[in-house]
């Protein structure tokens, strides 16, 4: 992939010298209140996530990005698509938006711009229709985020338990938004 620039941030695939800062972030049980408390442990938990994305990656052609902020030069967390081969929702074969932080960088904007450029790919150079999300129910702020971008809530489905949000965003309304802010 070629890197992705946004005003503040640089999306790259993820590398092996990105682990401690991915450790920082996911063994963070704040980071996890809505990813079924599941925080790693070890570094090598880390390791074996950035081993699977690389796999990805090979597969899929594309996977969640490491995002750096510019500035500093910092891993602060992941955005990007994840091709799903499962079904979820009677869909198969599509791609799901998501982003992951680090706590201290919550509320400065960045999962909407690593997801707007995420989103841009997707439509643009992968000529998606569509491009769904998932949220557990009480995330209200990745829930803001999805809607600031455009996503429709279309029902639920049993992802992070019983009762996760089901969001979709379709191109038509993407192109419209983006062309007539």
């Amino acid at each position: 992939m070629t890197p992705i620039f946004t005003e503040r941030l640089l999306l790259r695939e993820v590398e092996e010298h990105d682990a401690d800062d991915l450790f920082e972030m996911d063994s963070d049980p704040h980071v996890h209140r809505f990813l079924l408390n599941t925080p790693v442990k070890t570094i090598a938990e880390t390791n074996a996530i950035i081993e699977m994305l690389k796999a990805q990656y090979r597969d899929n052609g594309i996977a969640r990005w490491a995002v750096i902020e510019r500035l500093s030069g910092e891993c602060i967390g992941w955005s990007g698509l994840k091709y799903f081969r499962e079904t979820v929702n009677g869909r198969v074969n599509f791609y799901e938006l998501g982003y992951r932080f680090k706590a201290k960088h919550w509320g400065k904007g960045y999962a909407t711009e690593a997801a707007h450029a995420a989103l841009d790919y997707g439509f643009t150079n992968l000529a998606m229709e569509s491009i769904f999300a998932l949220t557990h129910p009480d995330n209200f702020n990745s829930k803001k985020v999805l809607s600031k971008l455009g996503f429709q809530i279309h029902g639920t489905v049993e992802y992070f338990g019983p009762c996760t949000d089901w969001h979709e965003l379709k191109k038509e309304d993407w192109l419209q938004r983006t062309m007539n802010p």
